[in-house]
């Protein structure tokens, strides 16, 4: 029977599987080999109960479910290239599931904090780049965009276009996941700040640059651009926390839902296919009412 340092190797040099791959494998099978020798089964001869009590075993110390989960695709390929070597009868892991990890909740900023990060004056040498940072975040905020759809805008509709803003009809219209187009209303606040930055970006963008949105040199601003002016933006406004673009747009959506409750009106908003992928924010607007009973209903006290 070859070793487990065999498949490894085959791994290597006929899949050529990546370092990191390789090394999150190896110890993967180290960890079988120890819960193996702790209960005195040859590999060979372990069977789909003892897998299943080890994943229960390993859970119990605290390994996390996608953990777990690479484990048990570590096992099943050693399994598997044993089975088709006709060194063993059957793969024992075959039919065992690492546990359900829960989803994490979107993070999104307070109303208060959201605000405050909007209305903060962004610091620059450049007033027209003080204009641009001000307007994406109003964007980001105000329409929910993905940062992906905010730097694709261009300044008008054209037949290269992925997105554009109608300033006239104060609409946005972008290009999202799976090609999909959508159209967005622009609030008061952003159109204000859209017709501010329209007006100097003049001074930065490139001839013939079709971009809303630009940089220093004039070309189309790109999307970690957008993050690290947001991340110094949030610094300047102290904030207490790691604001990133896709914050905000958990932001807009959980504010929304807080304030009408239309989960559909939200999800059209958003563009998302599903109506399971907005839901999400419902736990988010759940969490808020939550704060608002405990800080507020006289039977939520606590002495």
């Amino acid at each position: 029977m070859l070793p487990p340092e065999a498949w490894l190797e085959h791994l290597r040099v006929e899949r050529r599987a990546s370092p990191r791959t390789l090394q999150a494998y190896a110890d993967a099978l180290a960890r079988l080999r120890t819960l193996a020798s702790a209960d005195g089964i040859e590999l060979a001869a372990v069977q789909p109960h003892h897998v299943r009590g080890w994943v229960a075993r390993l859970h119990r110390q605290g390994l996390a479910p996608r953990s777990l989960a690479l484990q048990l695709s570590a096992w099943r390929g050693l399994y598997r290239w044993w089975g088709q070597a006709g060194a063993v009868a059957l793969n024992p892991v075959d039919g065992v599931r690492a546990p359900k990890a829960g989803r994490p909740l979107p993070k999104a900023l307070s109303v208060d904090h959201a605000v405050a990060l909007a209305d903060e004056v962004p610091q620059a040498d450049d007033p027209a780049l003080a204009a641009r940072d001000h307007c994406v975040v109003e964007l980001l905020y105000g329409c929910g965009l993905r940062v992906g759809e905010l730097v694709s805008l261009d300044i008008g509709p054209s037949a290269t276009a992925a997105g554009w803003v109608d300033v006239a009809d104060a609409t946005a219209h972008v290009l999202g996941k799976g090609g999909k187009r959508r159209s967005v209303p622009v609030g008061r606040a952003a159109l204000q700040a859209l017709r501010a930055w329209l007006a100097q970006r003049a001074t930065l963008a490139a001839s013939g640059e079709p971009a809303l949105f630009v940089g220093r040199r004039g070309a189309r601003l790109g999307a970690s651009q957008v993050r690290s002016r947001l991340k110094a933006l949030a610094l300047q406004a102290g904030l207490p926390t790691h604001v990133h673009p896709h914050m905000l747009r958990h932001s807009f959506a959980s504010h929304l839902l807080q304030s009408s409750g239309d989960l559909r009106a939200v999800q059209e908003l958003l563009g998302h296919a599903s109506i399971a992928t907005t839901q999400v924010y419902t736990r988010l607007d759940f969490q808020h009412l939550a704060k608002v009973y405990d800080a507020a209903h006289p039977r939520a006290r606590r002495k």
